[in-house]
């Protein structure tokens, strides 16, 4: 499912990079794209993104961003969240566009919400930090939990 998988790997990042470095205070963090069950992969060729913003197109999903927090200690807390995005339906053109501005490379889903693709969202429900890939309202309240002071 596709916030188990966010949470999973998001985990898996902080084990890992803690592991070659201990008594550091590890964040890690994974963004996962949804429609239903599918998740969308993190695009690299023009026919990739163009499919998932086809998909995506006039159409609801989700975003899941979970983050991880390890201490020096190896004590572990973790946050999720989740969120709704719902896309104009697109014309070709816009897609045609989009694709040439070579932002959906490399992003889950196939589209950027803090550049272009924010002019080809009608509505967002839940964070738009989240959905940029670090959900900071989320990350605030991880550090607190684990006794970090913010203010």
């Amino acid at each position: 499912m596709p916030a188990a998988y966010a949470a999973r790997v998001a985990e898996e990042k902080g084990v890992a990079v803690a592991a070659r470095h201990p008594g550091a205070l590890i964040l890690s963090g994974d963004t996962v794209v949804a429609v239903g069950r599918r998740i969308l992969p993190k695009t690299e060729s023009e026919e990739e993104a163009r499919r998932c913003l086809t998909l995506l197109s006039g159409r609801r999903h989700q975003v899941f961003s979970a983050i991880t927090l390890i201490d020096g200690e190896g004590r572990t807390w973790h946050r999720l969240s989740s969120n709704i995005v719902i896309f104009k339906r697109l014309e070709q053109a816009e897609i045609d566009t989009y694709i040439a501005s070579d932002e959906w490379r490399g992003k889950a889903g196939g589209y950027a919400i803090q550049g272009r693709a924010a002019g080809l969202i009608r509505t967002i429900q839940g964070s738009h930090s989240a959905i940029m890939g670090l959900p900071l309202y989320e990350t605030r309240t991880l550090l607190k939990a684990a006794g970090y002071a913010l203010d």
